[in-house]
């Protein structure tokens, strides 16, 4: 569904789609299809703006519900652990590498205190130069 309509943006406005159309066709989609919904809670990232490069975060319930933020946005298992760690290690301004050191301690301590998460994760940094993906080896029990 959505590599059709955005193929059918694409047609329709002849110009590539944004992430902020994006996250509003995310949204739009998870809306229609309220009474059978789709259980998921997407979050969308990406840069945005006149310029490409501003950041944009943008986090959905299963209804399409939008949360736009500056900072940083959690999903999944483990939500409530991981919002008090974020606040409490995430600075604004900083450089790709201490990004991803605090997103693993924060991903990594936050996924000790659930007992239903684990098996580590993937953390995606995206900066203007390009996106980082590296695994994370959590516990496995």
């Amino acid at each position: 569904k959505f590599r059709f309509r955005s193929n059918m943006y694409r047609l329709r406005e002849e110009r590539e789609m944004g992430v902020e159309v994006f996250a509003n066709m995310v949204t739009s989609l998870l809306y229609e299809s309220r009474f059978g919904p789709y259980f998921c809670e997407p979050i969308v990232a990406g840069l945005g703006g006149e310029d490409g490069k501003t950041p944009f975060l943008c986090g959905m319930d299963l209804l399409g519900a939008q949360v736009r933020t500056n900072d940083f946005m959690v999903g999944g298992d483990c939500t409530e652990a991981l919002y008090g760690l974020c606040e409490s290690m995430y600075r604004p301004g900083l450089e790709a590498d201490d990004l991803f050191e605090v997103l693993a301690q924060c991903l990594l301590s936050g996924v000790d205190r659930d007992c239903l998460a684990g098996w580590g994760c993937v953390v995606h940094v995206l900066t203007p130069e390009g996106l980082t993906t590296r695994d994370l080896k959590g516990r496995m029990d």
